[in-house]
């Protein structure tokens, strides 16, 4: 493993993707205490003038240039999704750390196979499933882990954007050759998937699914129509490996809804809700009454306290969550041992799932899940 005792070996990341994603990445990494050492776009233009909105240290000519770059430790991939997998396999050829955007790859069996490498080279890789680093959220990890849950009875949430809401609304993911053949689901249902079953340490065992598309016709950023392509909405009921059932709602043409992230557990001796819309509370129910409890309280468990990074009253949010997610990343190199960190095994699991969601919708039954 890498060791970064001092800011002169601090880690330094290549960033491959321009757009919103890789500076959500460039932010993380200069919050954690790393160097942006290069970024690569579609263009050496764009590549330019993101170096001085990331920050960076040089702009590259392509993504090979970042991946194969002697002075690039870590790799992030934040490019359409149909280049990931042949980007992810040459970077942990070349023995770096690679840290991809969900989904990993457009299918299962590129998914397995990045897996597979990366175990084999002994390189670090993770998949930002940044949710999981809100307090709250691992405030519910350790009650569920605690007990004080009970016997989980029901799970239930949505994930809700409105973003492609207008017939107008466009974006390279709703070309299923560039986002794949699930959009809604293996974009955002995916990260819902991953936040209960990481909270509840039980993974969804059986699902049926249905798909929905509000606009059957959609025009590319190219100006090609993307006829009946990938869907707007995914509907699911679950069964957890524990035999409680659950319902997942999914829209990315929910107006008003700009990112609603949200889960209830219900258990036999009390509740936990979070609603990312609300990111610094958790809900908490029993039958004699509710508590909200505030990140950083005093009841906070001491397995949530490492993700408070201001005190109690000083809200933390998304980018907070990627910050939070680099430093483990970089704690894990020094050889921490670290809980929680999503890697190529996460995104592999998500692979999973959208198969059997894809499976469910068309045959029209239940689907169990490949763990």
């Amino acid at each position: 493993m890498h060791k970064f005792a001092d800011m002169a070996s601090r880690p330094r990341s290549g960033i491959i993707g321009t757009g919103f994603m890789g500076a959500v990445h460039a932010r993380a990494v200069r919050g954690a205490g790393g160097t942006v050492a290069a970024v690569a776009g579609s263009s050496f233009a764009k590549a330019q003038a993101a170096a001085g909105t990331f920050a960076a240290e040089r702009a590259a000519e392509s993504a090979m240039d970042v991946v194969l770059a002697p002075d690039i430790d870590i790799v992030h991939i934040c490019t359409p999704n149909h280049l990931h997998a042949e980007v992810a396999a040459v970077a942990i050829a070349a023995g770096k750390h690679v840290i991809c955007e969900k989904p990993l790859t457009t299918t299962t069996a590129d998914s397995l196979q990045l897996a597979q490498a990366a175990a084999a080279a002994g390189v670090l890789t993770a998949v930002p499933f940044a949710y999981r680093y809100y307090g709250p959220v691992r405030e519910a990890r350790a009650q569920v882990a605690a007990g004080r849950l009970g016997r989980l009875r029901l799970v239930h949430g949505q994930y809700l954007q409105d973003w492609l809401a207008s017939p107008e609304d466009t974006n390279w993911r709703v070309d299923p050759v560039q986002g794949g053949a699930s959009r809604a689901f293996a974009d955002i249902g995916v990260h819902w998937c991953d936040l209960v079953e990481y909270v509840t340490g039980e993974r969804i065992a059986a699902l049926t699914a249905r798909l929905g598309l509000a606009e059957p016709m959609r025009r590319t950023p190219s100006g090609a129509v993307a006829d009946r392509g990938n869907e707007d909405i995914a509907v699911l009921l679950l069964t957890m490996q524990s035999g409680a059932v659950g319902t997942l709602t999914v829209s990315q043409v929910s107006l008003g809804r700009a990112n609603r992230l949200s889960f209830s557990l219900d258990g036999s001796d009390r509740a936990l809700a979070f609603d990312q819309e609300s990111a610094e509370l958790l809900w908490i129910g029993r039958r004699d009454g509710i508590e909200i409890l505030p990140r950083g309280s005093a009841s906070t468990l001491v397995a949530a306290q490492r993700y408070d990074a201001v005190p109690a009253g000083h809200p933390q949010g998304y980018q907070d969550c990627f910050t939070a997610l680099m430093r483990d990343v970089y704690a894990r190199l020094d050889g921490d041992d670290i809980d929680g960190l999503p890697d190529f095994q996460d995104g592999l699991r998500a692979a999973h799932l959208t198969d059997a969601v894809l499976e469910s919708h068309q045959s029209g039954s239940w689907v169990e899940v490949g763990i």
